[in-house]
């Protein structure tokens, strides 16, 4: 029979069966804890084997159901993990958000790191794809994001002035911090790639007094977008255009995209800087918010699958492929990550408030998916595994940005 007594991960590995510490698969649960790194974590298995990984108290208990399931972690665990807590063949108790953060910190054994973070290969987002990819994510219904996004249905990082300041104060200042960094004036003609439900472009026109059009290939955010300018009567200062950025006509003097550059892929950067090149004026310039890395590599394997399918962020050098061959000039750059992990611990609390409600809509492996990657979200930032990355830029020669950056902070 199975022993149930918790044995601490380093003990389980010298000991083995002679402490009759439990089955084949308690012994390879015990390495496989050992090759993440140590994490401070209780297990427990279908068959009553109880492991626990690292040093301290277990950040949560994590209850395997089958035999199965611990295989296919073991083999691929970026993947199967999610799709395991999903379908309910895992369960967490205690911290999930604090058990995604040991896994992000821990260092895993490189020999182990082949099968704990393997990743999934992209395929290159062309039109079709980006329009389908785009149709998966941000198509589910407003009605869902409305549940947890804040009033201006903005699903990007905001920026919180104070710690304290509520998610719609954030997006609201996140609306305006990006606007005083390219220096938006009355009587800018401005171009948005991926406008998202429309928020900013209609603050861009209402607030600061800009004609804006604003691009998206997402059917209902356009739809949300149009019917909200036809409401506040800025139809005429804002068109929003069912199409690819890759479209984009015309000449402006800004160039905004906030939230776009994960679904652009690297191997379009440089054709998107030269639609940024066709797009400005002399005097034009720019800004493009993204999540972002400090060192190359691909999407966590399950939220490519299952939720932001052909997505990719950046890091700043990759980036650099979207200015340098069109002679652009980066003039700020300003790393968020900590807004970002405020704005998604917002999102997730307001999220598991209307869990039950998001059931109803669509299904319990829908809600477990959707928890397990809003608490990921908090982790990857917290644990700086993603960066949120602000990055202004002009025309080579456009000399008459403000001196200092006074102007951000005024005000």
């Amino acid at each position: 029979m199975a022993s149930e007594k918790a044995v601490p991960m380093n003990e389980a590995v010298t000991r083995g069966d002679a402490a009759g510490i439990r089955s084949a698969t308690g012994r390879l649960l015990s390495w496989f804890l050992r090759a993440m790194g140590g994490v401070a974590v209780r297990c427990e298995l279908w068959n009553g084997d109880v492991v626990e990984g690292g040093q301290g108290e277990p950040v949560a208990t994590v209850k395997v159901k089958d035999a199965t399931t611990l295989l296919r972690v073991v083999y691929d665990s970026e993947l199967e993990f999610g799709e395991a807590y999903s379908d309910g063949r895992i369960e967490v108790t205690g911290d999930l958000v604090g058990l995604m953060e040991a896994i992000y910190r821990a260092p895993a054994h490189p020999l182990a790191a082949r099968f704990l973070r393997r990743g999934l290969k992209r395929s290159a987002n062309t039109h079709a794809r980006s329009r389908d990819n785009v149709h998966r994510h941000y198509d589910l219904g407003n009605e869902f994001y409305r549940l947890w996004l804040d009033r201006e249905m903005l699903y990007t990082c905001a920026y919180f002035p104070t710690p304290g300041a509520s998610l719609e104060e954030a997006q609201i200042a996140k609306m305006e911090h990006v606007c005083r960094k390219v220096d938006l004036r009355p009587g800018d003609r401005v171009v948005e790639a991926g406008c998202g439900w429309g928020s900013l472009a209609l603050y861009m026109a209402r607030v600061k007094g800009a004609t804006v059009r604003a691009f998206n290939i997402s059917k209902e955010q356009i739809a949300y977008a149009r019917e909200r300018a036809r409401r506040e009567g800025l139809e005429g200062r804002v068109e929003f255009v069912e199409d690819d950025y890759r479209n984009v006509r015309g000449r402006y003097d800004v160039f905004m995209s906030v939230g776009m550059l994960e679904h652009v892929g690297p191997e379009n950067y440089r054709e998107l800087g030269r639609v940024i090149d066709s797009s400005l004026e002399a005097h034009g310039r720019g800004l493009i918010h993204t999540i972002g890395r400090n060192r190359p590599e691909a999407l966590n394997a399950w939220i490519a699958k299952r939720i932001f399918p052909g997505a990719y962020p950046p890091t700043l050098r990759e980036m650099m492929e979207i200015f340098e061959p069109v002679n652009l000039s980066v003039l700020d750059v300003e790393n968020l990550r900590l807004h970002y992990a405020s704005t998604a611990r917002h999102w997730l609390d307001r999220y598991l408030a209307h869990v039950g409600e998001v059931r109803r809509m669509f299904d319990e492996r829908f809600a477990r998916a959707w928890e397990l990657y809003l608490s990921g979200t908090v982790a990857a930032f917290t644990s700086a595994t993603l960066e949120l990355f602000q990055v202004a830029f002009a025309r080579a020669m456009h000399n008459e940005m403000p001196w200092t950056r006074a102007h951000l902070y005024e005000s």
